[in-house]
């Protein structure tokens, strides 16, 4: 009865306001009040301090600093494999794209053509497969390439802002193609990759290494950059391309057998920047 109760205010509260008041809030520098805030939210939420390049939480000047922290150098080596993880989080779900479709939660589903918001940029990954990882308040907020890659397009796409963890998942139909998203495309070694970056509740800001803040400010229409037709964007395998103030999920998208996921890797599987992802497909 609660859980239901829970999903229902997600309905009924502005979620644009309360996102973008948590934003304005995140960004403030008020001194001792900003750390006694991120010295709760270490507390509350378990975050490992030890492994951040600045362990003070009085070293971040802002809530947004703390969030968006750097880790120590060395501290998420790249396995010896062909796709690394591009983030600290959870496996929420994992597979097959099936007929275009993709596995939210137990009985949910959504398209791929929903979740890249242009249709045409969905054909490769109508039978490839795809892999979406929930980052939870404690983990590390920035985002990293899983393979080399060359940007081919940036899309953002307005929608909701629903919170991303499982029991919403479980419960709102097409979430991730229901929420606002800034969607990645590449061109890699294994063929077409899409990197989803998923809007959320209090998600204040998605931001891209070479863009800058791309939301806020926000819009009410799919807005897409062809970066063929702009500058050339290239980045290395584990080098950062982009980072959430305020905790969300990503989602990832492969062509057809283009790659085999880490036997490890399952629904509820925690995941570490840099391990071993997937192995080039034969």
């Amino acid at each position: 009865m609660f859980d239901q109760l829970k999903i229902a205010l997600q309905y009924m509260i502005p979620q644009h306001g309360l996102s973008r008041l948590t934003g304005w809030l995140a960004s403030a520098r008020m001194g001792v009040l900003t750390t006694a805030f991120i010295r709760f939210f270490i507390n509350r939420y378990k975050v490992d301090m030890s492994e951040a390049k600045d362990e003070s939480p009085a070293a971040y000047d802002s809530f947004n600093a703390f969030f968006t922290r750097e880790l120590k150098d060395g501290l998420r080596p790249l396995a010896d494999s062909d796709l690394v993880l591009p983030v600290d989080g959870t496996v929420s779900q994992l597979g097959p794209v099936t007929d275009g479709r993709i596995i939210q939660a137990k009985g949910h589903d959504y398209s791929a053509e929903a979740l890249l918001g242009v249709p045409e940029l969905a054909a490769p990954f109508q039978s490839g497969a795809f892999s979406t990882i929930y980052l939870a308040p404690r983990d590390y907020h920035r985002i990293h390439m899983p393979i080399k890659g060359k940007l081919t397009d940036m899309v953002y796409v307005p929608g909701a802002l629903f919170s991303v963890n499982p029991l919403t998942a479980e419960n709102v139909p097409g979430l991730f193609a229901r929420n606002e998203r800034v969607v990645t495309l590449w061109e890699t070694e294994v063929g077409p990759m899409a990197l989803v970056l998923v809007g959320a509740t209090i998600v204040a800001s998605i931001e891209t290494v070479w863009a800058g803040t791309v939301t806020p400010p926000t819009g009410k229409g799919v807005r897409h950059w062809d970066y063929r037709n702009l500058k050339t964007i290239e980045l290395d395998k584990g080098e950062e391309m982009g980072r959430f103030k305020l905790g969300s999920t990503v989602v990832l998208l492969f062509g057809d057998q283009a790659v085999n996921f880490a036997q490890e890797l399952a629904p509820g599987v925690t995941t570490r920047l840099g391990g071993a992802f997937a192995q080039k497909a034969g």
